[in-house]
């Protein structure tokens, strides 16, 4: 049964109607506590899930060519695409005796049934070797285990929503036990949804209360769109407050500094977080009659933290913009 004319929104119920499967179903007993298939991509007959972590909205590199530079992920940045949403990231343990190409191959066909469009496909050295692997997100099973791996990203659209998938297929010849010769699936998707906008507006005397007693303040309300120094609409409130205050002060100078959180090369996050300071000068500038001389923008990318960047909710916190008295 093909549903390919099954829209994204509707493709769970086309699924569950269709009974797709990737593979002659053999039961499986030993996923992990809590987690679950993704509901619009099914498993590989008798495969288990060993690990899986599910966040409401994060960044997320989908890898669209070879990892060509040996350092992981941040050293191929620009071999990927950056996306953000909501993220499920699954591995399963496949039955003995079967292939990478096998399995990479079912999933293809229950890819191409959902409408998925390929966007990036490589094998062993053709993906970057050793780099590639040292570029998925880390899991035993999966680490140093690049000789038969095999990778797909593929994308499903319909102008309303889009869901991406990294496939990453591999065999594990590199431990013994119960992992040994065996091949794994690592499957990511990603859901690109609308962030929940829930940053509190500074207004213009609370601005002045903390200035007054730390020389500046963290304006986490002052929005860009993702991996981009264009200010989103969400953002005229705060600044307009920030206006406010710096027009009451007219005797000060101030720096506008651009916080980025971990997330990326170091000189990547400088250069975005300069040009992200750099935006807010301009738009006080040209659209509340700010002098220019008053308001000098700084760049620190992930230098200055306020709280971990272990999770999005602490990342969300140190991507800001400050107003800090010179």
């Amino acid at each position: 049964m093909l549903l390919n004319a099954c829209p994204p929104v509707r493709l769970l119920a086309c699924l569950i109607a269709g009974g797709l499967s990737l593979a002659p179903v053999a039961g499986w007993t030993a996923d992990i506590d809590g987690s679950a298939d993704h509901p619009l991509i099914p498993r590989y007959g008798g495969s288990e899930i060993i690990a899986y972590d599910q966040t409401t909205f994060d960044t997320y590199n989908l890898f669209i060519a070879p990892a060509t530079t040996y350092g992981g992920l941040d050293a191929n940045l620009d071999h990927t695409l950056p996306l953000e949403g909501l993220i499920t990231e699954i591995v399963y343990r496949i039955p003995e005796d079967r292939t990478p190409l096998e399995v990479m191959r079912n999933y293809e066909l229950a890819l191409q049934e959902l409408g998925f469009e390929a966007l990036f496909q490589c094998e062993a050295e053709r993906c970057g070797g050793r780099n590639f692997n040292h570029s998925m997100p880390y899991n035993m099973a999966l680490a140093e285990n690049y000789a038969e791996q095999r990778f797909l990203s593929a994308r499903l659209s319909d102008g309303e929503a889009e869901i991406y998938v990294s496939l990453y297929v591999t065999r594990n010849t590199s431990s013994g036990g119960a992992n040994a010769g065996r091949t794994f699936a690592r499957l990511d998707v990603i859901e690109r949804t609308a962030m929940e906008i829930n940053m509190e507006v500074v207004d213009r005397h609370a601005m002045a209360e903390e200035i007054a007693a730390t020389g500046h303040v963290a304006l986490h309300a002052i929005l860009f769109e993702f991996d981009s120094a264009v200010l989103r609409p969400e953002a005229d409130e705060q600044i307009g407050e920030m206006a406010s205050y710096v027009t009451a002060n007219p005797e000060r100078t101030f720096m506008v500094v651009g916080h980025t959180d971990n997330q990326g090369a170091i000189d990547y996050n400088l250069g975005l977080s300069q040009r992200r300071a750099e935006a807010v000068v301009e738009t006080l500038a040209t659209a509340h009659a700010i002098d220019r001389a008053r308001l000098i923008p700084v760049g620190v990318g992930m230098a200055a933290p306020i709280t971990t960047n272990a999770t999005e909710d602490g990342r969300s916190q140190n991507r800001r913009v400050e107003l800090v008295v010179r």
